[in-house]
């Protein structure tokens, strides 16, 4: 018996991917409780809207909002996932500003 396969597709486009995530940030119980000590920062001029950061994201914090990516600061707890699977290195880290 053969096993289900999906049909796959040669090249993604950014149409295949998904524009937000699947939960609202609202849907976390609580914002951050001013524990992060940095925070990542986008450098629109660099990022090419690959949403690599997005798939990686375990908060789900980052979306797609008017053609550019962003970064719901009150949920993203600063673990710097983003900034290390970006290949373009448009996410930098920066020190929380209090």
């Amino acid at each position: 018996m053969k096993p289900y396969l999906r049909s796959i597709k040669a090249k993604w486009t950014l149409q295949d991917y998904p524009d937000n995530t699947t939960y609202e940030a609202g849907y976390l119980i609580s914002k951050n409780a001013g524990w992060r000590s940095i925070r990542p920062v986008i450098d629109t001029k660099k990022c090419s809207g690959c949403l690599q950061c997005y798939l990686h994201c375990p908060d789900g914090v980052i979306s797609k909002r008017d053609g550019a990516v962003a970064i719901d600061y009150d949920f993203c707890k600063g673990c710097g996932i983003c900034k290390r699977i970006c290949k373009l290195k448009a996410i930098e880290m920066e020190a929380e500003s209090k």
